[in-house]
C-alpha cells in the first residue's frame, strides 16, 4: 500500500464529510444573506460555518491519519481555535449591535433636507 492509497471506506467517509461540510457552510452563508437583522444573521454563519468547517477538518484528520498510520493532531488544534473564536466573535458583534441600537434609540431621526420630497416625485 503506497502513501496515496487509502481504503475505500475512508474515501467514502471523507467524501461524505466534505459534502456535509460544504452544505452546512452554504446554509450558514445563505442565513447571513436572507435573515432580516443583525441578531438573526449572526446565528446562521456562527453555527453553519463552524459546523461546516468542523466536517471539513474531520475529513482532513481522517485522511491524514490513515495515510500517516498515526493520529495527526494539527487539524485538532485548528478545530479548537475555531470553536473558541467563532462564538466569541459572534458575541462581540452582537454586543456592538446592542450598543448601537441603544445609542440610536436615544436620538430622534433628523428631518429630510429641503427639497428632498419634491425630488422623488
Amino acid at each position: 500500500m503506497s502513501i496515496m492509497d487509502t481504503p475505500q471506506w475512508v474515501d467514502w467517509l471523507a467524501s461524505l464529510l466534505l459534502i456535509s461540510g460544504g452544505v452546512l457552510a452554504l446554509i450558514g452563508s445563505l442565513g447571513l444573506l436572507r435573515l432580516p437583522d443583525l441578531f438573526a444573521r449572526m446565528h446562521g454563519p456562527t453555527m453553519g460555518n463552524t459546523l461546516g468547517l468542523g466536517c471539513v477538518l474531520l475529513a482532513s484528520i481522517l485522511i491524514a491519519s490513515v495515510q500517516a498510520h498515526r493520529f495527526i493532531f494539527q487539524e485538532t488544534l485548528i478545530t479548537l481555535f475555531v470553536i473558541a473564536t467563532s462564538p466569541v466573535t459572534a458575541m462581540l458583534l452582537m454586543r456592538a449591535g446592542i450598543y448601537r441600537r441603544r445609542e440610536g434609540a436615544g436620538k430622534k431621526a433628523a428631518p429630510p433636507p429641503d427639497g428632498a420630497e419634491g425630488a422623488s416625485e
